[in-house]
């Protein structure tokens, strides 16, 4: 996944890997997908950090710690996804308990996310 181009084949490994990783909480596992410039915008950050972006793989995973490292485990589901070979961009919808979600994430061309952003509803 990291340091290969993606495509429809990576983005259905990095999906099983993504969705493993978050299931176990594992934050570095999921940072470590990021480029180091990497941007991430979300309603949950505004929340805590006060702005609704943000960048940099080292605040990434300071954020997602504040946000879920209390959390052990996550009985994360993926409903669907979609790869748009195109624009390099994967779609996952998801369902962690009552909380749907959609969530886009952009690759660079060694497979390394660059930009995403997370859409919440119930």
């Amino acid at each position: 996944m990291r340091g290969q181009k993606m495509n429809r084949a990576a983005a259905e490994r990095f999906v099983a890997s993504w969705c493993a990783s978050w299931c176990r909480v594992d934050i570095d596992a999921v940072v470590a997908h990021f480029a180091e410039d990497a941007e991430m915008r979300s309603p949950l950050a505004l929340t805590l950090t006060g702005s609704p972006v943000v960048t940099g793989a080292a605040n990434i995973r300071a954020y997602w710690r504040k946000a879920y490292g209390h959390v052990e485990s996550a009985d994360l589901k993926i409903l669907s996804w979609s790869w748009d070979d195109t624009i390099a961009r994967l779609t996952v919808w998801w369902l962690l308990g009552d909380t749907r979600a959609s969530e886009f994430m952009d690759f660079d061309d060694v497979g390394r996310v660059v930009r995403s952003e997370a859409f919440y509803g119930k």
